[in-house]
């Protein structure tokens, strides 16, 4: 009421400003009829009072309109409605790295000064300024052909739908390329024109995060410690001893890595280009891939030389082996655990009535956090019974259908199940469903009130 009868007061003082302004321009108003050839003076004198209401009513209905029926009389309520995030219709003309016709979104067009241009860009747009520096932007794609296998199309339907539910369930924004930017590199190579148009196309992100199609996330809470990275601009999941001391390309794995957004970056992915197909030193560096890791040359065996080199002979090391979590979890080590994993959630959750507690979506984050703080004790990969955050089952090619002999498509096919539907089941639960079964992808059954409390 203080506000509204504050508000008031305001439109009297402007209608008295009106009113005086009307008594110092009177003579004026009276010669400018006149000249108009107007013979009725003496009846807009004496409708003075109806000026000043009609005066009083325009001004009241232009604050309605500027401010808004619900901020005038509702402004007591200290109503706290969230803004948009980021203004997605300012776009200043004022000339930018995007208007240079000599920068481009391919390999062979080298950036230079990425770091300015990204800060003069975020200067431009200062609604996607905040925060800028812990913006995370997922890539991931698939082949733009049909699938080989009569059920691959399905899989990565669900393997994508994945990704949306934690992009959504986090606020993140995702690009699914199904076309290859450059024909030169095909295949596991592909990655890195993706990522890089990505860096380009993106400037308000300050990581870009690289998944395999065939990974997917199996802890739909957890969230990547950034601040752990401060210092570096690479991350990858893998294990320094067996590529440093070792020598072992399958020490660390390409399906799943960040990449910071900044110069480092392009230059880095520069290097890494260059040792791929599209490169003039292909075959120089397959000979060298090949003696160092004994298996012929691929991106990841790339990625591996890359980071033993950055190991050896960086003074500013900007590339770091995560093993504290699965960044990238082999999906063999993984699927058997889930059933316990659930099991073991849902003892403590019998506990803890908050996390019990039926909730909005969009507000799943803050329940996240509450879990977190019970599994400081659950350890993390393998061995342990806290859920893995991403499992990729390299090997299964589910699109192809050519798996790795050292298994069979239907023990591929059932592992996929399991995980999916583990995944599923933490999103499904703030719709109020859950599969029972992690075998059973079809049938699910509604959750009683205070589930899992009986």
């Amino acid at each position: 009421m203080k506000n509204m009868f504050s508000w008031y007061i305001t439109i009297f003082k402007l209608v008295g400003k009106s009113k005086q302004a009307y008594q110092t321009n009177q003579s004026s108003f009276m010669a400018e009829f006149a000249h108009a050839k107007w013979r009725k003076l003496t009846n807009f004198t004496l409708s003075l009072p109806c000026i000043f209401l009609s005066g009083f009513l325009t001004v009241l209905l232009l604050f309605w309109a500027f401010f808004g029926s619900n901020q005038i009389f509702l402004g007591s309520c200290k109503c706290n409605q969230s803004e948009p995030a980021f203004d997605l219709q300012f776009d200043p003309p004022v000339t930018t790295f995007y208007d240079d016709p000599s920068f481009g979104y391919t390999i062979d067009k080298p950036i230079r000064n990425w770091d300015e241009k990204r800060k003069t860009w975020l200067n431009l747009h200062p609604s996607f300024e905040p925060k800028s520096h812990d913006r995370v932007f997922i890539v991931t794609g698939s082949r733009s052909t049909p699938c080989k296998s009569p059920t691959g199309d399905h899989y990565l339907l669900r393997f994508f739908r994945n990704k949306v539910d934690y992009c959504r369930l986090h606020g993140y924004d995702m690009f699914y390329n199904n076309v290859l930017l450059d024909p030169s590199m095909p295949a596991c190579w592909a990655k890195i024109a993706t990522v890089r148009a990505a860096m380009v196309a993106h400037p308000e992100a300050e990581w870009i995060w690289w998944l395999d199609e065939d990974a997917i996330f199996t802890d739909m809470e957890y969230k990547i410690p950034f601040h752990k990275y401060k210092d570096f601009n690479f991350v990858v999941h893998g294990w320094p001893k067996l590529v440093y001391e070792k020598k072992r390309w399958l020490g660390l794995n390409a399906g799943s890595f960040l990449i910071r957004n900044c110069q480092w970056s392009l230059d880095f992915l520069d290097s890494w280009a260059d040792m791929g197909p599209r490169s003039q030193n292909y075959e120089k560096w397959a000979r060298v891939l090949l003696d160092v890791f004994k298996y012929e040359s691929n991106d990841q065996i790339a990625l591996a030389y890359l980071f033993l080199k950055d190991h050896e002979e960086s003074l500013e090391k900007k590339m770091f082996m995560e093993n504290g979590y699965y960044l990238e979890g082999y999906w063999v080590t993984i699927v058997d655990t889930l059933q316990n994993v659930s099991e073991r959630y849902l003892e403590f959750e019998t506990r803890n009535g908050m996390l019990r507690r039926r909730h909005a979506e969009m507000v799943s984050e803050r329940y996240g956090v509450l879990r977190e703080a019970l599994l400081k004790d659950a350890g993390n990969e393998f061995g342990t019974w806290r859920r893995p955050f991403v499992t990729h089952f390299a090997g299964c090619q589910p699109c192809n259908g050519e798996h790795n002999p050292l298994f069979t498509g239907k023990g591929c096919m059932d592992a996929m199940n399991k995980a999916l539907n583990f995944a599923d089941n933490q999103v499904l639960r703030n719709y109020g469903f859950v599969h029972r079964n992690l075998s059973d992808s079809s049938v699910v059954s509604p959750l009683p009130f205070d589930y899992p409390a009986l």
